[in-house]
């Protein structure tokens, strides 16, 4: 079976061209020519059937068969809002896994124990984008810019909250199981600390303004290991409730 490449063109039905570093990769590293098909995904739900019409040095222009919308593949909405590591490269790697199992939105937080303040969003956009062509994801997940944690839980999201910590004073629930409890609420946001992990202030200060304090197993985790299973265990009970 031919293999399916996609592109990623925001607002593809509304253009005729690729991306730069798209048309350069359909250009220089596929070979790609005139006449040539291939499929677009806008990051907004869409995939589309298109060929190619021009390919030029620097310039790749298309043309659009056929359009197919696509269903979700989970219900609700998946928000991870976690302190970026101090190795960066541990970050990317949370980011393009966590686009592959499927996120709705990643949130950055700077806390009392942050070894890294903040984060530029490019070098990682450009990475889910890679995974979300890779797993063939229709919808892109938003990254927000980096906010204090004090801000955060002062203006939190909608639907259910959660703050994941490993304080032992501090009663815990496992977080798996608060997700499997009943709720008409699909939408679910999950805190996630730096290495030396939140402050107790921090802790507290989330429960009082909301969020369930809760733990991810029996392991002490590294903060991009714990970003991972907790975006997992949100898939795993919105597919499983």
């Amino acid at each position: 079976m031919k293999e399916v490449r996609f592109f990623y063109v925001p607002d593809a039905p509304h253009q005729s061209e690729l991306p730069n570093d798209e048309a350069m990769h359909a250009l220089r590293v596929l070979r790609l020519k005139g006449g040539d098909e291939i499929f677009l995904m806008d990051g907004e739900g869409c995939f589309y059937r298109a060929q190619i019409t021009i390919a030029a040095t620097r310039h790749c222009y298309y043309e659009i068969l056929e359009t197919t919308p696509q269903e979700r593949q989970w219900k609700g909405h998946v928000h991870l809002a976690i302190a970026p590591t101090k190795m960066l490269d541990r970050i990317e790697w949370l980011m393009e896994k966590t686009t592959e199992i499927g996120v709705d939105e990643v949130s950055f937080l700077n806390c009392q124990f942050s070894e890294r303040k903040t984060i530029k969003l490019p070098r990682l956009e450009k990475i889910v984008v890679s995974a979300m062509k890779q797993s063939h994801k229709a919808w892109k997940p938003i990254l927000n810019e980096t906010v204090s944690i004090k801000h955060f839980i002062t203006y939190p999201p909608q639907g259910r909250k959660f703050i994941a910590h490993c304080y032992e004073e501090v009663p815990r629930s496992y977080l798996y199981n608060e997700l499997m409890l009943p709720s008409e609420d699909q939408t679910a946001t999950v805190l996630i600390g730096p290495e030396g992990d939140f402050s107790i202030d921090e802790v507290r200060q989330a429960i009082t303004a909301g969020f369930k304090s809760v733990h991810l197993g029996k392991s002490r985790l590294r903060t991009e290991t714990a970003g991972l299973s907790a975006v997992m265990m949100m898939q795993l009970a919105i597919n499983n409730r």
